[in-house]
């Protein structure tokens, strides 16, 4: 097996040949996926992996300094692209590996047919009229938070981002997938994320994208989405009926519907032929 497979600990799943590559978001692994992808596996070639520092993957090939930025989790996805020689991706990118999964297309623009972000944001820190969701205290907070005590944090944070009171197991869930991140690689991670800045990138993206966004998200707020939709040529812009920030494990139906509908074609009707209002799929 190729060394980068073993290092990002990959997973090669289905019958078809079209390619899904998910990516995972900050604190989670592959398995935060196991929600949906069963509902691929018979039409598509679903590629799962973890990042270098989550998961199952190889933590004695973790650099900090690499994994600073955002830039460094973007090599990871283009060493799996070449290891395997993968053509016509289709990329399903959950929080941060939204813009992860931008840069990886920016610098190999014809290898992805299109890019599905959940719950995305091209930078989390407000700055003027932009209303990212976070000030500077807050991200500081979280960043002390992480640092003393993780674990305490993963309890704290895993039921409000999830946001299903009626399904606590869900949160269970989450924390432990947190609490399985090494405390020191979640720091540096979430330091890459939060002080991420991509907005004047996202004009740069030549692949056609689909912005799934949730109600009542803290952490990636409708402000960040609609940007992303204005500013992002052949984007698409969904208001999910899900609330949260983990709608493929919250919501897993409507998740899995609104990708196919994208992926498969069936929804992308011009603006003028459905009404541009949340809850509806709007194009720019």
């Amino acid at each position: 097996m190729h060394p980068i497979l073993i290092r990002n600990n990959v997973k090669i799943l289905g019958e078809g040949s079209q390619v899904l590559l998910f990516a995972h978001g900050f604190g989670c692994a592959q398995n935060s996926w196991k929600y949906i992808t069963d509902a691929f596996l018979e039409n598509y070639k679903v590629i799962l992996f973890d990042y270098v520092g989550s998961g199952d993957s190889d933590l004695s090939q973790y650099n900090q300094k690499k994994y600073a930025t955002l830039e460094g989790y973007a090599c990871d996805i283009i060493d799996i692209i070449q290891a395997l020689d993968l053509k016509n991706i289709i990329f399903i990118g959950h929080s941060v590996s939204s813009m992860i999964g931008m840069i990886a297309a920016l610098q190999l623009p014809d290898v992805f047919k299109k890019l599905v972000f959940i719950g995305p944001s091209p930078r989390y820190l407000n700055d003027g009229d932009y209303i990212g969701g976070f000030n500077t205290g807050d991200i500081e907070t979280i960043f002390t938070h992480i640092a003393e005590d993780y674990v305490a944090w993963s309890k704290q944070m895993a039921p409000v981002v999830m946001d299903s009171p009626f399904k606590p197991e869900l949160s269970d869930f989450l924390q432990e997938c947190f609490e399985a991140t090494d405390p020191g690689v979640a720091l540096a991670f979430a330091m890459a994320t939060f002080k991420a800045d991509y907005r004047d990138q996202l004009k740069n993206l030549e692949v056609p994208s689909l912005t799934l966004q949730c109600k009542n998200d803290i952490t990636a707020p409708l402000s960040a989405g609609e940007f992303i939709h204005q500013n992002t040529p052949d984007n698409f812009l969904v208001v999910m009926k899900a609330t949260g920030h983990f709608p493929h494990i919250s919501a897993p139906d409507e998740t899995i519907s609104e990708i196919k509908d994208f992926i498969e074609n069936r929804s992308a009707k011009p603006a003028s032929d459905r009404p541009s209002t949340t809850e509806n799929f709007v194009h720019q």
